[in-house]
Formats: structure tokens, sequence, C-alpha cells
């Protein structure tokens, strides 16, 4: 039973799932969009919130905690140069996700995880 238990395990292993999370999530900071799967996507939305709210303040630790969940360095750059200054002033909601057609060969829900404007 699966009682009180927090999070989709998207038919994964820990580790392999953890790999997933942390791929996407440097592949959204990178090109500021992705399209996956519905439930990957939702699966990996409150973890770039959460980086993204890391990113409005630049200071080394936070820098730091964002490099243990992005993978690339440049990934952390962009996230604390340029996509933290844009979100200054918004309390959170910085993703939206866009329903797609399913896809062809399997009819896996599809969708893609965006940046919303900044105001």
């Amino acid at each position: 039973m699966r009682h009180k238990k927090k999070g989709k395990t998207l038919g994964r292993n820990a580790a392999p799932r953890k790999a997933l999370f942390r791929s996407l999530t440097t592949s959204f900071v990178i090109y500021e969009k992705i399209k996956t799967t519905k439930a990957k996507a939702k699966a990996v939305r409150p973890i770039i919130e959460k980086i993204i709210t890391l990113s409005k303040v630049d200071t080394l630790a936070h820098r730091r905690q964002a490099l243990k969940v992005l993978y690339v360095e440049d990934a952390v750059k962009k996230l604390f140069e340029v996509i933290g200054p844009r979100y200054k002033n918004r309390n959170g909601g910085y993703t939206r996700i866009v329903k797609l057609l399913p896809r062809k060969n399997d009819s896996a829900e599809m969708a893609i995880l965006e940046l919303v404007d900044s105001e």
C-alpha cells in the first residue's frame, strides 16, 4: 500500500528516477522549454519551481545547492544570471504545462513544460 507516500515513481527505482528528474531539470534550464509526457512534466515541475526560487538570490550557497540538482555548470550560470533576475518580483508559478496530442506510437499523453512570461 502507498499510504502517505509522496511523489510519482514513474515505473523506476530511486536512482534512475532521480537521474531522470535531474536530466529534465537541466534541459529545462538550458532550453527554457521541454516536451515530455504529462506525468513526467507534473513530477519535475516542483523541482524546477524550487530551483528558480533559489536562483532569485545569488549567493555561493544557493549556487552550490543548484549544482546538486543540475548536471551542467553552464545551466547554473544561466539560472542565476538570466532566469533568476527575470522572476525577481514573482512569488512562484514560474512554469506552465501545456497539453499536446497523444504520442503516436504508444498514445502517451504529451505536454510542454515552459516558463511563463515575467511581469
